[in-house]
């Protein structure tokens, strides 16, 4: 067996930062002290191995000294203590609103995940799969986000199955919060097509009617179309700031009922590194 040294490229600070919610969650379980295998700094590093570089758990367990099962434990402490920091919806939108933000973007995303074979009923009386994205053409969990003009990610909701729509699944989690924010603090929100018919507030690309027979829009709607895609453009950039720093989320191998918890953990990881936390 060849070992060897490595680094694990996270400031020292996020390693304390998730230490220390590691040690409220054992203190609020009661753990009594020395009665666990590695300290809390250490499972941190153990914890963001795995959100960073998507480390085997039986790989990491093995390099800290633990028992694989441990290993799997340790990481579902890590990935609750972070999670349980995401940022409020509703508190988020204020944020944005005190930062000067004059709108607000919202986007999603189908996220891969290993096959779960639940099966249900579409609206079409056909037997489907209940993961499977049509968009994406794999397994997935469908995640929303609201991200600020720049593209950077404010907040992401729970997961909903890939079969889901981003309007249905905006339905379920956002769309009552962002007609608060329009009504109640002048913040709109833009988003693309598949939010088409979204609701006051939240703007989206105009579409050929289906009596216009082939004719190209109006003028003022082009523009409007161009100006409006333009601005929401910088929305990919929140998804792909998620998964490019945190390299577990490009592919599941966990249930696809904890992507939810798992990105909003990321969420929490991206926030402290650029100094969001509240």
């Amino acid at each position: 067996m060849v070992t060897y040294s490595a680094k694990l490229d996270v400031p020292r600070e996020l390693v304390v930062f998730l230490s220390k919610l590691l040690g409220g969650e054992r203190r609020r379980k009661g753990t009594r002290k020395g009665r666990r295998a590695l300290t809390t700094f250490w499972q941190a590093v153990l914890v963001l191995r795995w959100f960073r570089d998507r480390t085997d758990t039986t790989t990491l367990a093995r390099d800290h000294g633990v028992a694989r099962a441990t290993g799997y434990r340790y990481i579902d402490e890590g990935i609750e203590a972070l999670a349980a920091q995401a940022p409020d919806l509703h508190e988020a939108l204020q944020r944005a609103k005190d930062n000067g933000d004059a709108y607000v973007l919202l986007d999603g995303k189908n996220f891969s995940s290993d096959r779960l074979g639940e099966k249900i009923t579409s609206v079409k009386g056909t037997e489907i799969d209940r993961w499977y994205s049509g968009k994406t053409r794999e397994q997935a969990g469908n995640i929303q986000a609201v991200m600020d003009p720049k593209g950077f990610p404010l907040w992401v909701s729970d997961v909903e199955p890939g079969s889901v729509h981003d309007i249905t699944a905006a339905e379920d989690h956002v769309l009552g919060a962002l007609y608060w924010a329009y009504s109640q603090l002048d913040l709109p929100t833009l988003a693309d097509g598949g939010y088409q018919g979204a609701g006051a507030g939240v703007f989206t690309p105009i579409k050929h009617p289906k009596t216009s027979k082939g004719r190209p829009l109006d003028v003022d709607n082009q523009t409007y179309n161009k100006l409006l895609r333009g601005l929401r453009a910088l929305a990919e950039r929140g998804f792909a700031l998620l998964t490019g720093r945190w390299r577990t989320l490009r592919h599941f191998t966990t249930s696809p009922r904890k992507i939810g918890p798992i990105v909003q953990a990321a969420l929490v990881l991206t926030h402290y590194e650029h100094g969001r936390l509240a």
